[in-house]
């Protein structure tokens, strides 16, 4: 009897031991799944959170329960930007605790995440510009409408004059090719285009992402007026229109004054949602060309506004171009990338095109190039103008030496920063001196410097050089001095991209690559 009573309090013994220990565990556990930053609740705050909560942002995989609870850093009781912000701060170190940790602790539920979605009218436009880059080439892929972005149809209206009140107007299924294609070159509006553009990709693209974030509907109304192999005095307002020239700052207006009449009698709300910037070969040379886009900027959101009665800006996209020159420098691509930087409310660089695929041109992209860069504007436009986030591409941030060194800070939208294997090591068989770059370059008061390797360190890269280097005169570069072509690829590339896990509706994974750049070094 002694035996079986001591048998019993052992064995009730072991229960209350294990009740303990797997108490300890859920409130471990709890603690861990409660914690702020920390939304895979797996006991770590790293870079996969950051991923998970911009794939939130974005639309792509939204957060309930407990992982969005963990994504609301800043205690407000709503996951934005901000919150991704703070997260990304924390995971480098900047700070040691978050502002939600202060907060009110009350749980809220999660809202709907339609609530977050900027839809400001029934019909949103889209206005292409630029040169041959956005006018587009053929085989035509976009031939079908999966939603319900539209375009304008001139039926047989003859233009110019532009006459926006003709019954011959009407609003037509958004397709690629937009309209009849151009008959030789140059080719001035309607007959501008060359085949696929970027704009049915991207207006799909836009639609997708809010339909993914519970919205209804958002349907965009796209204008194409680039004119191939012309430079800004021939997109700006107030070109000459020679008959062979001239005409797409004109062009654009008329269809926004025919459109904004359409939409008034279908009893619709329509504005100018986004300005896209597809050009810069031309002026490679022209050392006036960041004030000039500026300009572009300002008169379209003038006149524009002038036509749809909106208060609301209208940014601009722009995207760099990598082929003109062959060799040496653009200012133009540099003017894209510091355009963003020195108006970063109104325009905005999307990044690179030099990952994308080419033609045997190495000028002009192949069509699922141009459908690609199409669901990146779209990207970059549900971002900022849906979401009403701010947005910037991969780009430098400062860069100082020590000694044969030099680390380059950067804005980085996704970490980690990462190289791509897919490209081909730039500089091999010229500018050899930077064949160790992957992209990069360093100058010392105009001489190429060796550089010996580079390595990525958190948000930053250190470029080590073959040589001490000199007090002054030091400049850092990257894909930015032209060589020899890669295949379907550019004069100007590199491997540093990010790790954005976004892909388009073409599945094609697009993270971003950094902007070409050059900048002094202190």
């Amino acid at each position: 009897m002694k035996a079986s009573k001591a048998l019993q309090r052992g064995v009730w013994g072991w229960v209350f031991f294990l009740f303990i220990i797997s108490c300890i565990a859920i409130s471990t556990f709890t603690a861990s799944a409660g914690r702020l930053g920390d939304i895979n609740s797996d006991g770590e705050i790293d870079s996969t959170d950051v991923t998970l909560l911009k794939r939130h942002l974005l639309r792509k995989n939204i957060l309930t329960g407990t992982a969005y609870s963990n994504a609301d850093t800043d205690g407000d009781r709503d996951v934005t930007s901000t919150d991704l912000t703070f997260l990304k701060r924390y995971v480098l170190r900047r700070i040691s605790s978050f502002p939600g940790e202060t907060a009110d602790p009350t749980p809220s539920p999660t809202p709907s995440p339609s609530n977050n979605l900027n839809i400001t009218w029934d019909w949103a436009g889209i206005i292409g510009t630029g040169q041959s880059l956005s006018v587009g080439s053929n085989p035509i892929l976009s031939s079908t409408q999966p939603y319900n972005n539209l375009k304008l149809s001139l039926g047989n209206l003859r233009v110019p004059p532009y006459d926006a009140n003709s019954s011959e107007l009407k609003l037509v299924p958004l397709t690629e090719p937009i309209r009849n294609l151009a008959m030789g070159y140059p080719a001035p509006y309607p007959r501008n285009l060359y085949g696929e553009t970027p704009h049915t990709s991207m207006a799909n693209q836009i639609t997708e992402m809010v339909k993914g974030a519970g919205g209804k509907d958002y349907i965009s109304i796209h204008t194409v007026v680039g004119e191939s192999g012309q430079g800004m005095s021939v997109i700006k307002k107030g070109a000459t229109d020679t008959g062979s020239t001239g005409r797409a700052y004109a062009a654009s207006i008329f269809e926004v004054t025919a459109i904004n009449r359409l939409a008034k009698a279908s009893g619709k709300t329509y504005g100018v949602g986004g300005i896209i910037l597809t050009h810069g070969e031309t002026d490679c040379g022209n050392p006036n060309y960041e004030n000039e886009v500026r300009k572009l900027w300002s008169d379209y959101n003038q006149d524009i506004k002038a036509i749809t009665g909106q208060t609301q800006n209208i940014p601009m996209f722009v995207v760099q171009q990598h082929s003109y020159p062959s060799t040496g420098t653009s200012a133009s691509t540099l003017a894209q990338w510091k355009a963003g930087v020195d108006y970063p409310d109104d325009i905005i660089c999307i990044g690179p095109n030099y990952q994308r695929y080419f033609g045997g041109d190495n000028v002009h992209l192949t069509s699922s190039g141009y459908q690609h860069l199409g669901e990146k504007y779209g990207q970059v436009y549900y971002e900022r103008v849906v979401l009403g986030n701010d947005w910037k591409p991969l780009q430098p941030i400062k860069a100082t030496k020590n000694g044969r060194t030099i680390t380059v800070d950067f804005h980085v939208p996704v970490p980690p920063l990462v190289w791509d294997s897919s490209l081909p090591t730039p500089n091999q068989k010229t500018l050899t001196e930077w064949r160790n770059g992957k992209g990069f370059e360093v100058t010392a008061n105009g001489s190429r410097v060796t550089i010996s390797s580079v390595e990525i360190s958190g948000n930053s890269v250190i470029i080590t050089c073959a040589n001490e280097l000199p007090p002054w005169g030091v400049k850092v570069g990257y894909a930015f001095t032209g060589g020899t072509a890669r295949p379907n690829g550019t004069y100007r590339w590199g491997l540093l991209r990010d790790s954005d896990p976004f892909k388009g509706r073409s599945d094609v994974a697009q993270p971003n690559f950094c902007v070409a750049f050059e900048m002094a070094v202190n």
